[in-house]
């Protein structure tokens, strides 16, 4: 079942869905690259920062959704963007990249720690993997969604639909370790303070639900919608700061051993 993404809905909480992508960069070591790819590069708004950081390096950014690549090439001209499956990009095989970015891209790749060898495969020797998932799937912003789309109203248009998924920083810092990389691997919460009416709904349905909300008919979403709103408001409750959306993110840099 496929669906499509919209580049500036995704970027209506553009800081905080950044914040993750540059602490994780922060943690690779790289001194002067020759290339950098960032797989799953979105709308390139973050795709700019290796490009900042290392001005000398050729950096390139891959997402399979046209309608990213398209505001890519709009709005980060300087920056290579192509169209491009993560699997069919590591299948096509081709030269090794110093430093290699998956930045909130793995989590939709069913079966994706499988995917660890080839991805370190493609890094040059001393060069360097870095990921990011989110890792929040037990949380009421996804386990609501999930309810909500059992219910045998949606059940038959929902089944089968795209969710994320991610696995802890051990499992990611084991499979990576026994490939020999050096592997610094951990997770942070972030307490994102959102504001405006419905935060988390417009949270969601940017990213985590969209799949399901593109997934049902033209008849059914409206009435999903509505109920999904209700939910999340009495799940997420305004405090003295705002609604507060806890994120648990999980990161993982790798070095790959050294010709």
């Amino acid at each position: 079942m496929t669906h499509s993404w919209d580049p500036q809905h995704y970027l209506t909480y553009a800081d905080e869905r950044g914040r993750p992508f540059v602490e994780l960069l922060g943690r690779v070591g790289a001194e002067a690259p020759r290339t950098v790819v960032d797989l799953g590069c979105g709308p390139g708004n973050l795709t700019a920062l290796p490009a900042q950081r290392w001005p000398d390096a050729e950096v390139r950014g891959l997402d399979s959704s046209a309608a990213m690549v398209e505001a890519a090439r709009r709005d980060v001209p300087h920056v290579e963007v192509e169209r491009a499956d993560l699997r069919e990009w590591l299948a096509a095989g081709g030269a090794s990249v110093d430093v290699l970015v998956s930045n909130a891209t793995l989590q939709w790749v069913p079966g994706h720690l499988d995917l660890l060898p080839a991805l370190l495969e493609r890094v040059a020797p001393g060069g360097w993997l870095a990921l990011q998932v989110p890792a929040n799937f037990d949380e009421p912003s996804h386990t609501i969604r999930a309810e909500l789309a059992a219910e045998p109203a949606y059940a038959a248009h929902t089944q089968g639909v795209a969710v994320p998924a991610s696995h802890d920083p051990a499992t990611y810092l084991d499979a990576l370790a026994r490939l020999g990389a050096r592997v610094d691997a951990w997770e942070t919460t972030y307490l994102h303070v959102l504001t405006g009416d419905d935060p988390v709904f417009e949270w969601v349905s940017a990213t985590g639900a969209r799949p399901t909300l593109q997934a049902l008919p033209d008849d059914l979403r409206p009435g999903f919608e509505a109920e999904l709103r209700r939910r999340l408001r009495a799940a997420y409750v305004p405090g003295p700061a705002g609604v507060v959306l806890a994120f648990r993110r999980v990161f993982v840099v790798a070095q790959k051993a050294g010709a």
